[in-house]
């Protein structure tokens, strides 16, 4: 390192994910194991730190489950279903929808009741124990974080953010990517309209979507099969704010496409 560049500081950010959190059960203290998780490797919080949680545990912990065995499907579903997929499956996805987006080729595209434009409302039996047992979404992935965030205050003393992750797809790009539905303590958008670029233009459109951008780089820790659903995202600076994962939503009446 030369002299020059020593005492030069630049942006950087850690992603840790958490390590030793046991498989959760309706009911379970969550925030508790995700503390003793990690306290127990060795990256207790600190202040500042954004604690993404995958939708998973939360909706586990939370008992939104349901068993196939108990679930009888509409006629709808039943239609829709065909030769192709369980009418049970279905009419759990039409029950947790507000309406159908598109259906085509075997995929039922949902807005969910949180408002949220997905494959399948959401539902679906990965990671979760049984062949008969889905798992929904939270009921309300904002006040699921606000829970954890004040429970973490509250036990350790640290003020975090908590962003509930989940996995969506994307139009016009191919593979997935986490994003945030549900979030507390951070504004989950950050808006540069207004402001002036480094060659003095004000910026007309820029909002970007810190809150989603925090989740999609803590999938890359998390990711699919490794079990480790909670994750660390240190040094990232962001704004503090009451507001929900809603707000990335954009509203109908600015939406081209709806």
């Amino acid at each position: 390192m030369t002299s020059q560049s020593a005492g030069r500081r630049y942006p950087e950010f850690r992603v840790i994910g958490v390590t030793g959190v046991p498989e959760i059960q309706p009911g379970d203290d969550l925030p508790s194991m995700i503390i003793e998780a990690a306290e127990g490797q060795g990256t207790p919080f600190v202040e500042g730190d954004i604690v993404v949680v995958t939708q998973k545990v939360v909706s586990k912990a939370e008992g939104a489950l349901v068993r196939l065995a108990d679930v009888e499907p509409s006629p709808l579903a039943l239609t829709i279903a065909g030769e192709m997929k369980d009418p049970r499956h279905v009419e759990v996805v039409l029950r947790e929808s507000r309406r159908i987006v598109r259906m085509e080729r075997g995929v039922l595209i949902t807005e969910t009741h949180h408002g949220l434009v997905c494959a399948n409302s959401g539902v679906d039996a990965s990671n979760v124990p049984g062949d008969d047992v889905l798992c929904l979404l939270p009921k309300d992935p904002n006040a699921s974080a606000r829970r954890i965030r004040e429970a973490v205050r509250e036990r350790t003393g640290r003020t975090v953010a908590v962003i509930i992750s989940d996995t969506f797809g994307r139009p016009w790009r191919v593979g997935t990517t986490d994003i945030a539905i549900g979030c507390a303590g951070i504004a989950p958008l950050k808006d540069y309209r207004g402001m002036v670029d480094r060659d003095g233009r004000t910026l007309q459109v820029s909002v970007a979507a810190v809150a989603d951008e925090a989740a999609g780089a803590a999938e890359l820790v998390t990711r699919k099969t490794i079990g480790v659903p909670v994750t660390i995202v240190r040094g990232l600076p962001y704004d503090v704010s009451e507001e929900g994962a809603d707000v990335i939503i954009r509203e109908a009446g600015m939406d081209l496409f709806r």
